[in-house]
């Protein structure tokens, strides 16, 4: 394959072609050249006014429901809709059938790592079925390719079990990723807890929900590196904190930071295109886990963005089949579909500048995952987005097996037209 994208402005800051408008020569799979009026004979050439190159996206969070829930979504159609929503990687859960507790289950997904456009990354369960009771074999399941260990959409409730992960992942140099819930606060709550929740007679899940359990994870990870030969600010994150939603766990992750803990987290694009009081029309695609807070906990979330305390914006795709969204709001599944839509939602929303947005779906999710690097530059590897962030498109279908996202029909900003990725490319 020989392409040329002419007159592309690079959004990369690792490049030295950062912000700056070019013509990019990609041939056989590698950035060949880049630089001014380049001619390339045979090659065939992208243009677009207003369009941008950066590094492929990555997604750290995707529920692929496959293998045993296919119905909801597969690999083959998770594979469209992060392609479509600019993803040359994705993080899978474990949550699949069989749970992703064991080599064989692991060997089976990853027979889908082939070349093709979107890489797929698999995440391990911390415990068997991931039901929070007995470890898996961690180190085996490492060494066969295991990208992270999480027990994904249920959050890990013993304490003891989490502080032995941690000391048992430190010496892999892998990471242990967690969604802070917990779960005796939070049972048969549908929404955030507030007035809002009050007012429609729905159970709430409280702030301290998340609270608690962030406060935990952090002082469990203070001591499990307490007697390590730790120092602080030298280490990769080793504990990743996930879907944060509260004003309150993001200033104690900033704390953590500043204190030198090995400590990451991310927050769902979505999470700040509504708040509580959206819930009132009881549509069943807006029920999500965490659930939409206040205003408040949206500006907390902004300024976490802007200063770097979340490092990771990520789409939480979670794909659910018609009978398990159309019912009564108690009922009905948490989560929505998000591949399609994230970075659209992340410039509109967040308040950052596009190179801001891109960076936290490319070099920290990277640097946190351990995975390559990658960067607009001569003579490497072409993981390439590309994408136009002021064009206007309207999300008119979801290329998803399911379809519960609440942004159909809407007028969204910042457009995918295309990854390249393995030598292969997708346009649309």
């Amino acid at each position: 394959m020989k392409l040329l994208l002419r007159s592309v402005r690079i959004i990369d800051k690792a490049s030295p072609w950062h912000n700056q408008v070019k013509d990019v020569l990609v041939e056989h799979g590698t950035i060949a050249r880049i630089g001014d009026q380049l001619e390339a004979e045979t090659a065939q050439v992208k243009e677009g006014n207003g369009w941008c190159v950066s590094p492929g996206w990555v997604d750290m969070r995707v529920a692929s429901r496959d293998p045993g829930f296919e119905h909801k979504e597969d690999f083959r159609s998770v594979r469209e809709v992060a392609a479509r929503g600019g993803f040359t990687d994705v993080l899978m859960l474990p949550n699949s059938r069989p749970v992703v507790d064991s080599k064989g289950t692991l060997n089976y997904i990853r027979q889908e790592l082939r070349e093709q456009s979107v890489q797929l990354h698999v995440a391990a369960a911390v415990t068997r079925q991931a039901e929070g009771v007995d470890f898996t074999e961690m180190i085996d399941l490492h060494r066969a390719g295991a990208a992270a260990f999480t027990d994904g959409e249920h959050p890990i409730q013993n304490a003891d079990i989490l502080l032995k992960a941690l000391l048992y992942l430190r010496p892999l140099n892998t990471l242990l990723i967690n969604r802070p819930e917990d779960r005796q606060l939070t049972i048969f709550g549908q929404m955030n807890e507030g007035v809002t929740s009050t007012l429609l007679g729905l159970k709430g899940m409280p702030h301290l929900a998340e609270e608690m359990m962030v406060f935990r994870d952090l002082q469990l990870l203070a001591y499990a590196l307490e007697k390590n030969d730790f120092e602080p600010g030298t280490e990769k994150p080793l504990l990743h904190l996930s879907l944060l939603s509260t004003a309150r766990a993001v200033e104690m992750v900033r704390e953590a930071k500043k204190k030198g803990l090995p400590v990451s987290c991310d927050m769902a694009a979505h999470q700040l295109a509504f708040d509580d009081t959206a819930i009132q029309d009881f549509d069943t695609n807006l029920k999500v886990n965490p659930p939409f807070r206040t205003a408040t906990d949206q500006e907390a979330l902004r300024r976490g963005l802007a200063d770097g305390t979340i490092d990771v914006i990520v789409s939480d795709h979670s794909p659910h089949d018609e009978e398990s969204k159309n019912l009564e709001f108690d009922h009905a599944d948490f989560g929505i579909t998000g591949l399609e839509t994230a970075f659209s939602l992340a410039l509109m929303h967040t308040g950052l500048a596009v190179e801001e947005v891109v960076a936290k779906l490319t070099s920290r999710p990277r640097q946190i995952l351990r995975l390559p690097a990658v960067s607009v530059v001569e003579g490497s590897a072409a993981c390439l987005t590309i994408f136009e962030p002021e064009a206007e498109w309207t999300f008119t279908r979801s290329y998803s097996k399911a379809k519960n996202t609440p942004f159909l029909g809407q007028t969204l900003r910042g457009r995918v037209h295309g990854i390249l990725n393995q030598g292969q490319a997708r346009w649309f």
